[in-house]
């Protein structure tokens, strides 16, 4: 058998159904090993970066591992930002790359190059990548791609590379007698289960407190143990805030729902965690977007419980006083196996103050007059997106737009990159996402400035008649860090106005015949929302709001979670607070 065709067959029979890929000359051989093939389909895009992004939005969106291919040299480069998110988020995808014949590649010859394209991507994506193997042994292939998947789902997920010479391609071999990969330990080791001991200093901790707060981040999804939250949630009743990566983990429209936490999170979320007594930290990294640049800060008046499937990220960043590294879906049954007899009035008072806080302070308000607003916008929206719709968002301004904004219906899904980002990204993955859930709406939300990056994937909605529905607000800048330069930069707005443009979107969107309408008041909003959603088909619909809208509530550099921009009088603040307030700043009054 052809290698080419061996590797095509083993990933149908690992239940991939789709491969991400540009074409190109050294993936020549696995090109038309898929040819005509009935059981996976080949989606070509328009770009590497979006290839590897809609692997991802498949893998997100699927649970399954994500495919991306691409030439090598450029193609292979044009990968990497993909494969960057993959990491950072856990997201579970495999990287297959073209390589030039092996006695073309200069392995550790010092000169540059031999071959045409050649390009160690081996080396180069180490640092953002589970593992990344240079396949030189026709005999090693199915060995390394067991390794390679195994290795990308096991612990912590995230992506792997195989890179594959033309001749390695080509070569014939007899599957009967290729070796096979033996299961093992990866790097992170985790427990496979959780002392007695520290689970019940865990429940008498929970059952101690009087204003206790569950923060949930994206491991839920990646262990699978959102439904075990849900069982937790209803025994308890505790508030939960969520992580940007864990927004769609909880129904939005729960009593014990409390928000986004972090920087640029619900002050309401804020308030709460800041005024907590234990703070039980699932699955999330406490990086600083969600704690501030004052981590002494953050929940001062908190025991805090950290559960993690990555035992680098416990204590890394915030002492805890429990730090359990186990899967977190393991540490839940366990939990709800043993925490029974809770008693719920005790921390009916502390539920009223959070709802208090989410009275005064709302995540949005209804407009004095017909400018759009965002938060208000995307308030409308959740009110006619599909209880089963999958909504894949931009980074920038938009992202925390969203994030503040949108009610998360239980069936629905929230899609967006953390760690690594990338403005550009939510068209491919809502591509990504389509193929990985046929029938279902995809959302698409985005800005003026990330949907110029890969705006070429229209034309991959168009070809395959993807039934995704893009939402595009339009500021006319790059709003992020316009508002940057304006608090910090005397409004010197050096590329993000000055030297900024965009097209005529409604002209370039009509091009690759994609319906579309646009609208810039409040007035228009609930009917273009109707026109939005009521058929299957791909749709664009563009918002104009003000260049100088900001993102409210925002947090500061060297401020506690809790005072946020734009700033309380101080005796608000102070009366919002249980705990001790902090030692006033220069800056206050």
């Amino acid at each position: 058998m052809k290698l080419s065709n061996y590797i095509i067959n083993f990933l149908i029979s690992n239940k991939i159904t789709h491969i991400f890929e540009v074409c190109g000359g050294a993936l020549a051989h696995l090109l038309d090993s898929l040819y005509e093939r009935k059981s996976i389909s080949t989606i070509s895009m328009h770009h590497e970066m979006a290839a590897a992004i809609a692997a991802e939005g498949y893998a997100r969106a699927s649970g399954n591992i994500g495919v991306a291919m691409a030439t090598s040299g450029p193609g292979a480069t044009g990968l990497i930002t993909g494969i960057g998110s993959c990491f950072f988020d856990s997201i579970p995808c495999l990287f297959i790359t073209g390589q030039v014949n092996t006695y073309e590649f200069k392995f550790n010859k010092p000169i540059r190059q031999i071959g045409f394209q050649e390009m160690d991507i081996v080396n180069i994506v180490k640092p953002i990548i589970k593992k990344a193997i240079l396949i030189k042994d026709t005999d090693k292939i199915k060995y390394d791609l067991q390794k390679l998947l195994y290795i990308a789902k096991s612990d912590r997920p995230g992506p792997v590379l195989l890179d594959i010479p033309m001749n390695i391609q080509r070569a014939d071999i007899n599957p009967d007698k290729l070796q096979s990969f033996k299961k093992q330990k990866d790097n992170i080791k985790t427990t496979k289960g959780i002392d007695n001991d520290i689970m019940k200093k865990v429940i008498i901790l929970i059952k101690s407190s009087s204003r206790p707060i569950i923060l949930a981040g994206g491991g839920f999804r990646l262990s699978g143990a959102r439904d075990e939250l849900l069982k937790f949630i209803k025994k308890t009743e505790i508030p939960i805030v969520t992580s940007l990566m864990g927004l769609d983990v909880f129904p939005h429209n729960s009593s014990s729902f409390v928000g986004m936490l972090g920087s640029y999170g619900n002050r309401y979320a804020n308030l709460a965690v800041a005024n907590a007594d234990l703070l039980l930290v699932l699955g999330s990294r406490l990086d600083t977007r969600q704690t501030g640049t004052r981590p002494k800060s953050f929940a001062r008046g908190a025991k805090i419980i950290h559960v993690d499937v990555d035992p680098h990220e416990l204590n890394s960043k915030i002492k805890a006083n429990i730090a359990i590294n186990i899967d977190l879906k393991d540490f839940l049954i366990v939990l709800n196996k043993y925490f029974n007899n809770y008693n719920k009035n005790k921390i009916e008072p502390w539920r009223q103050i959070i709802k208090n806080y989410k009275n005064k302070y709302p995540s949005y308000k209804y407009p004095t007059n017909n400018k759009i607003n965002p938060n208000f916008f995307m308030h409308k929206l959740s009110d006619i997106i599909p209880k089963d719709a999958l909504i894949c968002v931009d980074v920038g301004q938009i992202q925390m737009w969203a994030a503040q904004s949108l009610e998360i219906k239980k069936s629905q899904r929230f899609l967006t990159q953390g760690g690594m980002g990338a403005m550009g990204s939510a068209l491919p993955m809502a591509i990504g996402a389509s193929f990985a859930k046929p029938g279902k709406i995809i959302v698409v939300i985005t800005g003026d400035g990330g949907f110029q990056l890969n705006i070429q994937e229209l034309q991959t909605v168009f070809h395959h008649k993807l039934p995704i529905k893009i939402v595009l607000l339009n500021n006319k800048c790059y709003g992020m860090v316009r508002q940057f330069q304006e608090q910090y930069f005397g409004g010197r707005f050096q590329s993000t106005v000055v030297g900024y443009s965009a097209p005529d979107f409604q002209k370039v969107v009509s091009a690759y015949q994609i319906p579309s309408m646009k609208i810039s008041t409040n007035g228009k909003i609930e009917n273009a929302l109707h026109k939005l959603f009521n058929d299957r088909k791909a749709k664009f619909l563009e918002v104009s709001i003000d260049l100088k809208t900001p993102v409210y509530p925002k947090l500061s550099v060297n401020k506690p979670i809790e005072d946020q921009d734009p700033l309380l009088p101080r005796d608000e603040l102070r009366s919002n607070m249980i705990i001790k307030p902090l030692k006033k700043n220069k800056d206050e009054n």
